[in-house]
């Protein structure tokens, strides 16, 4: 059975945009091409606790229907990484082609060294609640009470507003 899978992409050097192009379109192969697929508008934001003179992002979220477990999709999404050329990354958070994260894995909850699900971070990131909110403002996840919409919309964060760059792409 499918489950309701999210995906953050992120995007801070090189030709951005084609780079995010290219990680969805292998994302999409993953799935059935009959399945309800859902894409956010890609946003523009300055680097969240990145080295410092890091270049802005291009983020973005799709959701798909994923047949697997959590551990392949994240097989998957490591394999796109490494596809870009991003090895192992020495410096948390440094500048990279192509940054994939797993946001939820429908109603399941992992809590392992290697993966998080729902990520810890997404309810407290503008640039994955904003475009999140953009395709599933009223998503609740595993183990919480408020929507995506509502999460956005009472963020407390020190991220100055993010700039849509394209909506269709």
């Amino acid at each position: 059975m499918a489950n309701r899978v999210g995906i953050a992409l992120g995007s801070n050097l090189g030709n951005r945009l084609t780079h995010l192009q290219v990680a969805r379109d292998m994302l999409r192969k993953l799935v059935p091409e009959d399945t309800v697929y859902l894409q956010a508008p890609i946003y523009q934001s300055e680097p969240v606790d990145c080295p410092a003179e890091s270049p802005d992002f291009f983020n973005t979220v799709i959701e798909i229907d994923y047949i697997g477990t959590p551990f392949e999709l994240l097989e998957h999404t490591q394999g796109i990484e490494f596809h870009f050329g991003r090895g192992i990354v020495h410096q948390r958070n440094a500048p990279r082609i192509i940054d994939l994260d797993i946001l939820y894995f429908g109603d399941e909850v992992v809590k392992e060294s290697i993966l998080n699900i729902p990520h810890q971070q997404l309810t407290s990131r503008r640039f994955v609640l904003q475009p999140l909110a953009d395709i599933r403002p009223q998503l609740v996840l595993p183990g919480d009470t408020a929507t995506i919409a509502e999460h956005l919309q009472h963020l407390d964060s020190e991220e100055p507003p993010l700039s849509l760059v394209q909506s269709d792409w």
